[in-house]
């Protein structure tokens, strides 16, 4: 390993460690979204037809996606707010002061995020075929694929937070006022066809929009299954990666104005 990586490994494995200490996280940031998902959508499947998908297709097998990408929010909501805990007992201090440039702070930090959340949205992908959706080797590699860059810009979403924060109080605030309706916003919940013009538009303004229409085109890739009214897949590609990529600048930008 070189010299370089070395504090971007480090820290990625300081996450990981932190994440075995506190095994709770696991059963938190997976067993709320799936009671979620198998209360509401067992409730909304006798009368919900997403508009544009096939007629096979029902709520709990259209809530599905949606569910996986909350299951990447909430691991980056619980791995960016160690964030806050590292300032008050002091380590943060003692990172800011070491000569490592911030972009590769950031980088070891989001790494450490988008693992927990990829390995977390791995077991519940495992339940993709309790929906009906069958993953062919194609369609379950593209699946990772997008997770991965999802999981990635929600965490450097979490950090951008995170990095101006003092309270872990103030950062369940604002979490809870961003990054739910982003995602109610996203068509995890309900398709965008039918909604009033102006919520119409704030959905295809939420980048969280594509990542979830990458995400549900993937699932499908080897099947002739429909995924309703979403944007195209090269589209939602394109987005994802560009959120990602701002997100990170973002991240490091805010990182490096900060001096304790």
């Amino acid at each position: 390993m070189t010299k370089e990586l070395l504090p971007v490994a480090t820290i990625w494995w300081r996450e990981i460690i932190r994440f075995y200490r506190q095994r709770s996280r696991l059963l938190s940031a997976i067993a709320q979204p799936l009671v979620f998902w198998l209360l509401i959508g067992s409730g909304l499947s006798a009368s919900f037809q997403p508009s544009g998908a096939s007629e096979e297709t029902g709520y709990i097998e259209y809530f599905y996606p949606g569910i996986v990408v909350l299951v990447l929010l909430f691991t980056a909501i619980f791995a960016t707010i160690s964030v806050v805990n590292d300032r008050r007992e002091g380590f943060l201090q003692g990172v800011l002061v070491a000569p490592v440039p911030r972009w590769r702070i950031i980088l070891g930090q989001a790494l450490g995020g988008t693992t927990l959340a990829l390995l977390q949205g791995v077991l519940l992908l495992g339940l993709a075929p309790l929906t009906g959706i069958r993953l062919g080797i194609a369609s379950l590699f593209s699946a990772l694929s997008v997770m991965l860059l999802l999981a990635f810009g929600l965490t450097n979403l979490g950090l951008l937070i995170a990095w101006r924060m003092d309270s872990t109080q103030g950062f369940h605030a604002i979490m809870n006022l961003l990054l739910i309706p982003i995602w109610l916003l996203s068509g995890a919940f309900f398709p965008s066809t039918g909604v009033p013009g102006w919520l119409g538009w704030t959905m295809k303004l939420n980048p969280l929009t594509y990542g979830l229409a990458a995400f549900r085109h993937s699932l499908y890739l080897n099947t002739a299954t429909t995924v309703g009214d979403v944007p195209p897949w090269t589209l939602s590609i394109l987005i994802t990666a560009l959120f990602c990529i701002l997100t990170y600048l973002g991240a490091t930008l805010t990182a490096s104005s900060q001096t304790n």
